[in-house]
């Protein structure tokens, strides 16, 4: 079998982390995977020589309709899975206006695909209520290499508790609630490290008004050495289809407080602590009251958890590969 992976994502983010480590974990058989870059917008897809699978990353927008329906043509007799990463419930609630356009969209894209795949059981109960029958419906969690946060001993801090935040400045990672949050806070013993860059950098950095306890790392090219630097990781999203960050947090023995949004009340269900109230007052509350002996228990159970996380992973995208190169393959009334 020949596996193509289209992604229009140019950047090192959690989506091409995710298809570097798939395409090494399970491209060990008799398959081959294949990354194709796509710029966002073109117009005709890619000639994919002897395509037995084609799997979509793409990020799905009007803009790269006609690509996708180019592709479902140009394909007709080959299975077509897209890879939903970007939305979900609380993305909706937090960034569409019209409610009835985005879902006009997505209903029109996920009709040209034999099979979707939710990121989360979160994403994927929105996804099913929404857009998708159960027929068409798979859930398989992402993964990336987790070997360096494995290796990283448990961290047993002899000064401050270092909270360690990791992600990109965007208001989608709600670190500006729980900067505020600290901010309201008297722990004198508590640091707030920030490991990223983007466009919110400017507003968190005037939110934080030159607090000691708060700290900005900058980009973390190497996440597992950003997270052997702290003691907790925290995850205050708006919205959050899975989230990575904590699963390498599990590996790495590290407690995880999050929301509940989307994907990360599946983290909570794993062992993530759910702050509650995700409102700079919930987290003040929260850090008041805390205290990191209590949230530390069952550190190897993390990591446990997190290893068979990574086998699962490869295990359902196998068993998802295999049966569609099995089935007889039909098309979609809507190609």
């Amino acid at each position: 079998m020949t596996i193509y992976h289209l992604v229009d994502d140019a950047g090192f983010g959690g989506v091409n982390r995710m298809l570097d480590h798939l395409t090494r974990m399970i491209g060990t058989r008799t398959e081959a995977h294949q990354i194709v870059r796509i710029k966002r917008g073109q117009l005709s897809p890619p000639r994919l020589a002897g395509a037995s699978h084609v799997v979509s990353h793409l990020s799905i927008c009007w803009k790269n309709m006609p690509l996708i329906t180019a592709l479902r043509a140009r394909y007709a007799e080959t299975p077509l899975i897209h890879v939903e990463h970007s939305y979900s419930e609380r993305f909706v609630a937090a960034r569409v206006e019209n409610r009835d356009r985005f879902e006009t969209l997505l209903s029109a894209a996920y009709a040209l695909f034999d099979k979707i795949v939710a990121v989360s059981r979160q994403q994927g109960q929105w996804l099913a209520r929404k857009f998708v029958g159960d027929d068409r419906l798979e859930i398989i969690e992402p993964c990336v290499a987790l070997d360096d946060f494995f290796a990283l001993p448990d961290r047993f801090p002899a000064g401050k508790i270092v909270i360690g935040a990791i992600g990109r400045f965007d208001t989608q990672k709600g670190f500006d609630i729980l900067i505020e949050g600290l901010r309201r806070s008297d722990r004198q013993d508590i640091e707030l490290h920030l490991f990223g860059c983007g466009e919110e950098e400017k507003r968190l950095r005037k939110l934080s008004e030159n607090d000691p306890r708060i700290v900005f790392r900058g980009y973390a090219k190497s996440p597992a050495a950003a997270m052997a630097s702290c003691d907790v990781i925290a995850m205050p999203s708006r919205f959050e289809p899975y989230g990575l960050v904590a699963l390498e947090a599990m590996a790495a023995g590290r407690p995880v407080i999050a929301s509940d949004a989307d994907g990360l009340a599946g983290h909570i269900e794993n062992g993530a602590i759910n702050v509650g109230d995700n409102t700079p007052q919930g987290w003040t509350r929260f850090l008041d009251a805390f205290e990191l002996r209590t949230i530390r228990r069952g550190d190897a159970s993390r990591r446990r958890q997190a290893r068979e996380a990574e086998q699962l992973f490869a295990h359902r995208w196998l068993a998802l590969l295999d049966a569609l190169a099995e089935e007889p393959h039909h098309l979609q009334s809507a190609a």
